[in-house]
């Protein structure tokens, strides 16, 4: 039973406006840039700013009290210890006034590149992914490269044909840059909606690449399914386009092959149960993402052909 311990509101007010990214870092969690969050790399469904935090998957967040109680599986006064430093006596950083109101961002898409060189150079040479795919989500004005840094920007449109999302990723060697275009809307994250108008399978992933990857490795008539890139695991997107199209009558979750994926796929799953689709199947990578699989799959061709040739 946990001890009963009188906290003034000073102090629970500290508490609840701890900086969670100093907290997390401090307990060892490792933490990946998403726009202007920080998402966990442990789970990639939750994000924090400041001191308020996000769990896309379930769509409900809070503030610092409620997300250790969360995260930890702790109670109200072991979680208002933990943030004020317990016994460590540690001072965590305290967010600014101004986290509790996020400017709302109007949503530009970058300005476009003359051509698409070394956006075509990057996915071709470096992840392996088919030409053809490329150049049919090119010309769907889905993929572009963006004049000032050259980054993959893959877009999102809404029903009505309006770019809604973006989302860079830089095409330097090594770089792990990735991000999504301030003021985009998560529920229109990049998406092909086949133009097959029977019922067929929605395709799910973490990210665009993995989406590329996918088809690259599944050709064969790719362009009678429909596919999203979630840009992490809420399942927002997934919902917008089963109101949207109702010929999307199986979702197959295709997220990345680790703790944060499995997790991820199944609360996704429960929610499409209760919003009534009982059509979810899942498809995992042998390696941890489809991308991974797919450079594999080229080295193992490579390999074929070098030994045909001795």
């Amino acid at each position: 039973m946990t001890q009963y311990i009188h906290f003034t509101e000073e102090q629970k007010q500290r508490a609840n406006s701890v900086e969670l990214e100093d907290f997390l870092e401090r307990q060892g969690e490792q933490l990946i840039r998403s726009g202007r969050d920080k998402r966990l790399k442990s789970d990639h469904s939750i994000t924090v700013r400041g001191n308020r935090w996000f769990d896309h998957s379930t769509e409900k967040g809070g503030l610092a009290i409620d997300f250790v109680q969360k995260f930890y599986e702790v109670s109200f006064q072991e979680a208002v210890v933990l943030l004020l430093g317990g016994e460590k006596g540690i001072e965590f950083t305290q967010a600014s006034e101004s986290t509790d109101e996020q400017e709302k961002k109007t949503f530009v898409l970058p300005e476009a590149n003359s051509d698409m060189r070394r956006v075509f150079a990057y996915l071709i040479k470096q992840r392996f992914i088919d030409r053809n795919v490329l150049a049919c989500f090119a010309r769907e004005k889905l993929l572009f490269e963006d004049a000032k840094y050259h980054n993959a920007v893959f877009v999102g449109f809404d029903e009505k044909g309006v770019a809604r999302h973006a989302h860079r990723k830089s095409t330097a060697t090594g770089s792990g840059f990735r991000i999504n275009v301030e003021g985009s809307n998560p529920a229109y994250s990049f998406h092909y909606i086949s133009k097959n108008s029977h019922p067929h399978t929605l395709f799910v992933f973490e990210a665009p690449i993995d989406l590329l990857s996918y088809i690259s490795l599944h050709p064969q008539n790719w362009e009678n399914s429909s596919y999203v890139a979630l840009n992490g695991v809420s399942g927002q997107p997934i919902l917008k386009l089963l109101e949207l199209y109702p010929q999307l009558q199986r979702v197959s979750l295709c997220l990345d092959n680790d703790k944060a994926g499995f997790k991820a796929a199944g609360r996704i799953h429960k929610i499409l149960q209760q919003q009534g689709l009982e059509d979810v199947v899942y498809d995992v990578s042998e390696h941890k993402d489809w991308n991974e699989d797919l450079i594999a799959s080229y080295s193992q061709e490579q390999e074929k052909q070098a030994i045909m040739m001795r």
